[in-house]
């Protein structure tokens, strides 16, 4: 698990969202902030994709290429 901070994260799942090899699953903030899906769900659809604040971003696809997109984050301690 890498560390970064929100907009790197947001960086990064663009990137990695641009290419079509490349699977991404986002946790948004939001995701964390409730406890009901059906919550979850309304609250997410109505908050634009630009004003999504994400606490973390898996990356699925050639190594290489998530490599060079993560660069050289750091290890979360």
């Amino acid at each position: 698990m890498l560390a970064a901070d929100a907009e790197t994260l947001r960086a990064i799942r663009t990137k990695a969202a641009s290419y079509t090899d490349t699977f991404v699953a986002d946790m948004p903030v939001l995701a964390q902030e409730t406890i009901v899906y059906a919550d979850y769900r309304a609250a997410l659809g109505t908050t634009a994709a630009d004003d999504l604040r994400y606490c973390a971003v898996s990356i699925v696809g050639p190594r290489n290429r998530v490599s060079k997109i993560v660069r050289k984050l750091p290890l979360l301690p």
